[in-house]
C-alpha cells in the first residue's frame, strides 16, 4: 500500500502523520511517500531524517513550488502499491478513515473518494465559491463533481498507471478521475483541524485551480467567445459600411475604440486556451525532482516524471 502526501512548509506535521498513518496500517507491507513541493521552513530535512529511521518513508524533493495537484503527480509517479492513497499532509484529512477506504476497494470499488460532510464549519465566502464552482464546471463539462470533494481518495494500482499515462497540460486531478469513470464509491468525512501551521490554499491559489479546472474539461467558454467574435465582426462589417457612406458624404464617424474594446475583451477569453496551446507544444516536464532519500525510487524508470 503507498500513501501518497504532498506537503508545503509542513515541518512540523510530518512526524505526527506518519506516526497516524503507521498506527492506522501496522501489519500492511506500506510505503508512505511525502511530496516536498519547495518548502521553505526545513520540511524536507524532517522527511529526510524521518527516512533515515524507518525504511517505510520515501521523501521528494521538487526543484521549486509547482502547486499541489503536480505534487501529487509526482507521488503517483513513485507509487509501487496495489492501492494508493493520496491525503494532505495537515492532518485535516483524518488517517483513520483509511481502513474504510480499503473496506470499499476490497467490495470491489476501483476510485474511493472522500467527501467533507462538516462544510457548513467553512466560512460563508468559501462555502459560496466552492457551490458556484462546482455547479458551473459540471454544467460546462458534463462531469459532476458534487461540493466537498477533496484530493484525499483511494485509487485502484489500474487507475494510477493510467493517470500516469496521460499527459495534461494543467493538472485538475478531482475532474480528470471523476472524467475517467469506473465504478467509485464515496465516504463522507468531517476535516480534523490542523495540526500545526497555517493554510496554504488562499484565494489566489483557489482560483487558478477552479481556472485550470474549467478549462481543461470545457470548450465552452471558447465556443461563446467564438460567437460573439463571429457576431461582433458582423456588426464591424455593417459599421465599416455605415462609416464609408458617412465619410463619401464628407463627414467623419467617432466610435472605433468601442469596437477595439470589445474584440479585444473576446480575445482575451480565447487567449487563454491559446496560452495553453503554447505551454503544451513547449514539451516542459510537469515538474522536475530535485533529491529523493528513503529509498531507490526510481519512479519505474522515469525519474524525470514528464
Amino acid at each position: 500500500m503507498s500513501v501518497v502526501v504532498p506537503v508545503y512548509n509542513e515541518a512540523d506535521n510530518i512526524d505526527p502523520l506518519a506516526d497516524a498513518v503507521a498506527e492506522v496500517l501496522e501489519g500492511t507491507a506500506l510505503e508512505l511517500i511525502f511530496v516536498d513541493d519547495g518548502s521553505e521552513d526545513g520540511t524536507f530535512e524532517r522527511i529526510e531524517r524521518l527516512a533515515a529511521r524507518d525504511a517505510a518513508v520515501c521523501g521528494v524533493s521538487l526543484s521549486r513550488n509547482f502547486g499541489h495537484q503536480y505534487a501529487l503527480a509526482a507521488g503517483l509517479r513513485f507509487a509501487k502499491g496495489d492501492v494508493v492513497i493520496t491525503m494532505d499532509g495537515d492532518m485535516q484529512h483524518p488517517p483513520a478513515l483509511i481502513p474504510a477506504l480499503i473496506d470499499k476497494w476490497r467490495q470491489g470499488y476501483n476510485v474511493v473518494q472522500t467527501r467533507r460532510r462538516d462544510e457548513a464549519k467553512a466560512p460563508f465566502l468559501k462555502r459560496l465559491t466552492s457551490r458556484v464552482f462546482y455547479r458551473v464546471f459540471s454544467a460546462l463539462s458534463g462531469i459532476r463533481i458534487d461540493p466537498g470533494m477533496s484530493d484525499f481518495r483511494l485509487l485502484d494500482r489500474g487507475i494510477v498507471d493510467e493517470l500516469r499515462a496521460m499527459h495534461e497540460g494543467q493538472l485538475f486531478l478531482r475532474g480528470l478521475i471523476a472524467w475517467m469513470g469506473y465504478r467509485k464509491a464515496v465516504v463522507p468525512f468531517e476535516a480534523e483541524a490542523r495540526y500545526s501551521g497555517r493554510p496554504k490554499y488562499g484565494a489566489r491559489k483557489m482560483l487558478g485551480l477552479a481556472k485550470s479546472g474549467m478549462l481543461s474539461f470545457s470548450t465552452v467558454p471558447l465556443r461563446i467567445a467564438t460567437v460573439l467574435g463571429l457576431i461582433m465582426a458582423l456588426l464591424s462589417l455593417a459599421e465599416l459600411l455605415y462609416v464609408l457612406v458617412v465619410y463619401l458624404m464628407g463627414r467623419t464617424q467617432p466610435g472605433w475604440a468601442s469596437i477595439v474594446a470589445v474584440m479585444s475583451f473576446l480575445f482575451g477569453l480565447q487567449g487563454e486556451y491559446i496560452l495553453r496551446i503554447y505551454e503544451r507544444v513547449q514539451h516542459r516536464p510537469q515538474f522536475l525532482i530535485e533529491r529523493v532519500v528513503g529509498r531507490d525510487a526510481d519512479a519505474d524508470g522515469d525519474p524525470e516524471a514528464k
